[in-house]
């Protein structure tokens, strides 16, 4: 049997992640397969830096948090095609959350508006969320 939460404790367990991680997160799209896991070597080339909001996640409800604010880069780092993802604390280096990137539709952990990057591009990353399974 599978432990089970109110939404209350998801939604508290959500949260924790946006704490813990804290203001103004770095997140760098990189080409190539997401990492084994956060500790594991930054793969791919960086085609994207951002700073996100300093409120980057919205409150949890009903068990799932989403990005709050605009997060938008005016200018790409380099030219290649938008795979995954890592978020990062602010110094740019303790990766704390990771996943796939796919343009809005495709299923990704994150969508953006294009996943090809040209250098200095402008891109918006469309939908971000968090949900907890254990209900």
């Amino acid at each position: 049997v599978s432990l089970q939460y109110s939404v209350s404790v998801r939604n508290a367990k959500l949260d924790a992640i946006e704490t813990t991680i804290s203001t103004t997160p770095v997140m760098k799209i990189r080409t190539g397969s997401v990492p084994a896991n956060c500790a594991a070597s930054d793969t791919g080339t960086v085609v994207a830096t951002l700073t996100l909001p300093s409120d980057w996640m919205a409150a949890a409800s009903s068990g799932s948090k989403g990005k709050s604010g605009t997060w938008q880069d005016t200018s790409a780092d380099a030219t290649g095609t938008a795979a995954h993802f890592r978020i990062y604390a602010s110094d740019g280096t303790t990766c704390h959350i990771q996943g796939t990137v796919t343009a809005t539709g495709g299923g990704g952990d994150l969508t953006v508006d294009n996943v090809s990057f040209a250098s200095g591009q402008s891109f918006t990353v469309n939908s971000f969320t968090i949900t907890d399974n254990n209900a």
